[in-house]
């Protein structure tokens, strides 16, 4: 019989959306060496124990407390070493050697020998290291990893290139920051699999890129389930190593049963699916992985989801945690980051300067969170820099896109890494250059050339502005006029926020940087924000001044506010960095999921939920029918 793997809700693979059954975890406990010197490489330290004077837990960068090292002075270069117990694979399989993200440069050896190097922090890698296994005995493995702190060629984000962090820029994160793991494949095998749902025809699209070219046609079947109940199962041959195809689903042409299977943050519908490769009747391959069917776009100036009207209400995720910085401190972290935003009242977060885990995206999947999905940004222009920043944005579409909660794609942020944008026509076509660029792999989302300001061809208007007060807001954006005038002459930031005179096409506009609201600091201490308050009820007040001012607001189609949590000397999170929030959970939820003047029919639901809470009360029941 054949087993066909599956995800599950209490052990969550490293690659939620393509699960093998056999696989190995090789995070813990390393051997780890600083290379202050640089002398690893030339000494073979590859092939050597003897330099591996230290110990560090991976996936915890070697500046975090989680790591055991706990060294703000990481050096350049750092090395480290594991061994393992796995045999060789059989003769028509092979060993992967997974890596999720390594920051920046990593080179890889198995028993010493060299199977190849990786560059970009961001982004995940993968060797195969069949043939450097030995036949018994342990395996093992040394990485070399090259993070300069001074190279602001380097996509970085907010790790500061300075000795402490500064200003919004954090604590450096170097090395191996996400899981490690090994995988037993097939010769032959499913290497990439995309989903690109078309609900309007009751299809998904799907693409699969096998390992190899495969000597001779072979049969992929696609399998989707809703819970127990089969949706769709489809046969297709295969004759060479990329493949697209559609799977029909034959429910989705009942336009009330398509409601049904439709993916949204309020009903994170996701079907599960299954690939297997099959040589006539025998199984080559099988995989595990799951669709959310679900369109996004714009017009008439709204983000739209599933052809309706939708009112984005994100919030600032920095995804930095105070032990372990931008590794998670656990799997379990990373849902409960999502469980918080939920309940905190927002539909979704923008995803600020950072390319996070996999595991979070599934969890924004299976909680229903949308997603703004932004690069990490250099501080250089120079053609090394856009070759560095291009490469690992593609790496970094092609790993998402299947994601459903992912709507927005974000290549830069507040022309950081080209601050002369509006003078320097280079820097223009670098920034319209990517924006096509991702609408050429990815044409289902809309792209941001630029957020926040200074925007050269966009699919969605957003702007950054951190008044301090409700009425500077409504002065800004409170009237289709107000908000002319603020795109085209006004330069909140003091930067245009349109360069050129760009197409109208119905993108909306989007506040998507807000707030940033700090506690007054003790004295003396060092900290960050764009707004001060010094007590509990003038923070309130203030907050919902500001989220009023926005939701009032017939014009604005959606906002995000800044930030979740306090992280670092950045102390203007709804959240402290231990994830307490500063105001009662229940009035954040008020303040923020009110009704929002940009959509009409928000009041109605709202005053239909209220209605069916009334009716409930007076009948007994026990919640909402």
């Amino acid at each position: 019989m054949e087993r066909e793997p599956e995800v599950t809700e209490t052990n969550t693979h490293p690659r939620p959306q393509l699960v093998r059954t056999d696989w190995l975890d090789i995070c813990g406990e390393w051997q780890f060496a600083f290379d202050r010197n640089d002398v690893g490489l030339t000494e073979r330290w590859f092939a050597e124990a003897e330099p591996f004077d230290r110990t560090i837990t991976v996936p915890y960068p070697p500046e975090s407390k989680l790591s055991g090292v706990h060294e703000p002075d990481t050096p350049a270069v750092v090395w480290y070493r594991r061994s393992f117990t796995t045999p060789r694979p059989a003769a028509d399989h092979r060993t992967l050697l997974h890596f999720g993200a390594v920051d920046y440069r990593a080179r890889v050896w198995v028993n010493g020998q060299y199977v190849g190097s990786h560059e970009g922090g961001h982004t995940p890698f993968r060797f195969d290291v069949t043939q450097a296994l030995v036949d018994t005995g342990d395996q093992t493995v040394v990485v070399c990893v090259e993070d300069r702190p001074d190279d602001v060629t380097q996509p970085r984000g907010k790790q500061t290139w300075a000795a402490e962090p500064h200003g919004i820029w954090y604590r450096r994160t170097t090395g191996i920051w996400q899981p490690v793991w090994l995988e037993d494949v097939p010769a032959i095998h499913v290497d990439e699999l995309h989903w690109t749902p078309d609900p309007a025809n009751a299809r998904v699209g799907v693409e699969v890129r096998l390992s190899e070219h495969p000597s001779r046609p072979l049969r992929l079947r696609i399998r989707l389930r809703l819970g127990e109940g089969l949706l769709a199962e489809h046969t297709e041959l295969v004759t060479g190593a990329y493949h697209r195809g559609d799977v029909a689903i034959a429910a989705a042409r009942n336009a009330e049963d398509l409601a049904k299977l439709l993916w949204s943050p309020d009903h994170p519908t996701l079907l599960d699916a299954s690939v297997t490769l099959l040589d006539a009747d025998d199984v080559i391959d099988d995989v595990a992985s799951y669709v959310g069917l679900r369109t996004v776009g714009i017009g008439d100036g709204r983000f739209l989801l599933n052809g309706q009207q939708a009112y984005p209400r994100l919030v600032l995720e920095q995804g930095y945690w105070p032990q372990s910085h931008l590794a998670a401190p656990s799997a379990d972290a990373l849902r409960r980051e999502v469980e918080l935003v939920k309940q905190l009242g927002f539909n979704g977060m923008r995803i600020h300067q950072k390319i996070e885990d996999p595991r979070f995206l599934y969890w924004c999947d299976r909680i229903g969170l949308l997603v703004w999905e932004e690069m990490p940004s250099a501080f250089e222009f120079e053609p090394a820099t856009v070759d560095r920043l291009v490469r690992e944005w593609l790496d970094v579409v092609r790993r998402d896109r299947s994601h459903p909660c992912v709507v927005t794609w974000v290549p830069f942020n507040e022309s950081w890494g080209v601050r002369h944008l509006a003078e320097v026509p280079a820097q223009r076509h670098y920034a319209t250059a990517l924006y096509q660029l991702t609408k050429a792999i990815d044409p289902t989302r809309p792209v941001i050339s630029n957020d926040g300001w200074e925007h050269t061809e966009s699919d969605i208007w957003s702007v950054h502005d951190y008044a301090v007060r409700g009425d500077a807001l409504r002065e800004r954006y409170g009237s289709e006029a107000a908000l002319t005038r603020t795109l085209r002459e006004r330069r909140p930031t003091r930067r245009r926020v349109l360069l050129g005179e760009p197409e109208y096409r119905g993108q909306p506009v989007i506040l998507s940087e807000f707030g940033g609201l700090s506690y007054a600091p003790e004295p003396g201490e060092h900290w960050f924000g764009y707004g001060t308050v010094s007590s509990v009820e003038e923070y309130e007040s203030q907050l919902a001044d500001l989220v009023d001012a926005v939701l009032d607001s017939a014009e604005i189609a959606g906002f995000c506010y800044t930030q979740l949590t306090d992280t670092e000397q950045e102390r203007n999170g709804l959240l402290t960095e231990d994830r307490e929030p500063k105001l009662p959970i229940e009035r954040l939820r008020a303040i923020i999921g009110r009704p929002a003047a940009a959509v009409p029919a928000e009041e109605i639901d709202a005053s239909r939920t209220a209605a069916r809470r009334i009716s409930d009360s007076d009948t007994g029941a026990g919640g909402d029918s």
